[in-house]
């Protein structure tokens, strides 16, 4: 009965009833998410938060209702509603604000224009990419995980259902208790949450690459008091994420020469030895088309712009080169991030192309024109990430080929979808924000960051901790990631989520990860909860 079941064409993104649905959960989200961050400065996650949301849907006593209790459907929801708050908030409004903060409205329209395009392009290069050897459907994918496990406990009910409760409770719980800076060796008055989805994680993703997370977190957070030298006030990080970066695409490379001269189309993960779904050959087709694609794009850009106009030749030359290389570049070093750690350094990554393209000697509204559309590529490669790792799950781990790609494309519709969404919000209510001077703090960084003047110091900081990253990265390989992930968290400063997942990495080494199974879905839905409650309150 379930074979059969499965020979049978996925629900359609486009079935009506699911359609309305997932557009309401949609712009609810895309308007949410803009307000979360433009307040805040960082956007919610709300895959999970959908999830829940189409699980209680479908308890609802209207026939119209039983539809979703279909997996499937509520997958279709979260990944429709998912993809329109991170285009609105991490993409959308993220990529106009540099200009408003620079006080030139003339490119804003263009910049959104070109922002849904990256947007857009990045999700079919993620669809393209995904499950092949280099971005494997069995990998970690952190969130994915906890979503799916959310979606069959909410399904199955009993014992999985409890200790998804468990879990909720524990993470709500632990994400209210607020622990003094003084407590953690801190200086001041602060008070910092538990980290409760990213000790969740950390008994999900590979053990190597959150330990690297945890190790470059404590190091940002307590070299300072230490020795009272502050690492993120040097490029020390930044450099590290050039030379591991450019390290991982080595490694990339190495990757699609191995498969293809061993002719394989399986994978040693995580969770096992899984046949891929998609070639070596059309890997390999996927990312020359994408790199095609972004070039033409940052072409594009630069003409409807008027920076053609602007820059001389051989400047537009190398900006369209490096706007073309950094956009195909930025989403796969944060797909890698996201994949391994559930963490996607999009910020970080865009900054760094950006501090470069200060060395090659860009005027700022052609730098502010690339952190713009290089920003807009990442954070949808991590977001459809997570999204389709939980359809890969639902749907039997590619067990029913044709039904898995089948649904893989429905959902690649459904978050396409999602992103028109987010960016038609972020064009009717932009100017709202613009007028109130709600401009996300990401984006006052890049438009201050692209009116500064570069320097040779700083160049060669960035060169010298370049070959430190590199080697790190060559060193632990590619899928452990560990000089990404250790650049990651020095580029960030949150010591208290540092201890938490160095914690959550020291008892799962010691007691395993059997005792956390679902419960580490709850935490993770339970943080988000919390979060997302807390943030719309301080937001609205």
């Amino acid at each position: 009965m379930e074979q059969q079941k499965h020979t049978q064409p996925h629900v359609k993104a486009l079935e009506p009833s699911t359609l309305i649905l997932s557009i309401a959960m949609s712009v609810i989200s895309a308007m949410i998410c803009m307000q979360i961050i433009a307040k805040l400065g960082f956007s919610a996650n709300t895959s999970i938060i959908g999830a829940l949301l189409a699980m209680s849907l479908a308890r609802i006593p209207i026939s119209a209702m039983s539809k979703f209790k279909s997996l499937d459907r509520q997958n279709l929801v979260q990944t429709m509603s998912s993809g329109a708050g991170f285009a609105a908030s991490n993409c959308g409004i993220f990529a106009v604000s540099i200009f408003a903060a620079m006080d030139k409205p003339e490119y804003i329209n263009m910049m959104l224009l070109g922002g849904c395009a990256a947007t857009l392009i990045s999700i079919y290069f993620v669809y393209s990419i995904y499950d092949s050897s280099l971005f494997p459907a069995s990998a970690p994918w952190p969130p994915g995980v906890a979503t799916a496990q959310a979606l069959f406990a909410g399904d199955e009910g009993g014992a999985k259902a409890r200790r998804m409760f468990e879990g909720i409770i524990l993470g709500i719980a632990g994400s209210a208790v607020k622990i003094p800076a003084a407590f953690i060796g801190l200086p001041g008055t602060a008070t910092f949450g538990l980290p409760m989805a990213g000790i969740a994680i950390a008994f999900i993703a590979n053990i190597w690459s959150m330990a690297a997370l945890a190790a470059g977190l404590l190091i940002r957070g307590y070299l300072p008091i230490i020795t009272g030298f502050d690492i993120g006030k040097t490029y020390i990080p930044h450099g590290l994420m050039v030379g591991a970066g450019m390290a991982s695409l080595i490694q990339i490379a190495y990757v699609l020469y191995k498969t293809n001269k061993d002719n394989s189309d399986s994978v040693s993960e995580d969770e096992g030895v899984f046949k891929v779904t998609v070639t070596p050959k059309e890997t390999k087709r996927a990312l020359s088309i994408g790199f095609a694609v972004y070039m033409a794009s940052a072409i594009g850009i630069a003409v409807l712009t008027g920076i053609a106009n602007q820059l001389p030749a051989s400047k537009l030359l190398l900006w369209v080169a490096w706007a073309g290389f950094s956009s195909f570049v930025a989403p796969i070093l944060i797909g890698l991030c996201a994949m391994r750690s559930g963490w996607f350094p999009g910020t970080a990554v865009t900054i760094i192309f950006l501090t470069i393209g200060l060395f090659l000697g860009f005027n700022p509204v052609s730098l502010a024109l690339l952190s713009g559309f290089v920003g807009c590529t990442g954070p949808c490669f991590a977001d459809m990430g997570f999204d389709l790792k939980t359809g890969w799950i639902i749907r039997g781990k590619s067990k029913y080929l044709a039904y898995e790609k089948d649904g893989r494309k429905q959902q690649f519709i459904s978050e396409v979808i999602g992103a028109v969404i987010g960016f038609v919000v972020v064009a009717a209510f932009m100017h709202v924000y613009f007028r109130l001077d709600l401009l996300p703090p990401t984006s006052r960084v890049m438009a201050v960051t692209a009116q500064a003047a570069g320097n040779q110091q700083i160049l060669m900081e960035l060169l010298k901790w370049g070959v430190v990253g590199m080697v790190i990265q060559f060193i632990s390989g590619q899928k452990k990631a560990i000089g990404i992930l250790l650049a990651t968290g020095l580029l960030l400063n949150a010591p208290m989520y540092g201890i938490g997942v160095l914690l959550a990495v020291v008892v799962r080494l010691v007691a395993g990860k059997a005792f956390m199974e679902i419960r580490e879905a709850g935490m993770i839905a339970g943080d988000g909860i919390y979060g997302f409650i807390i943030a719309v309150m301080k937001a609205f």
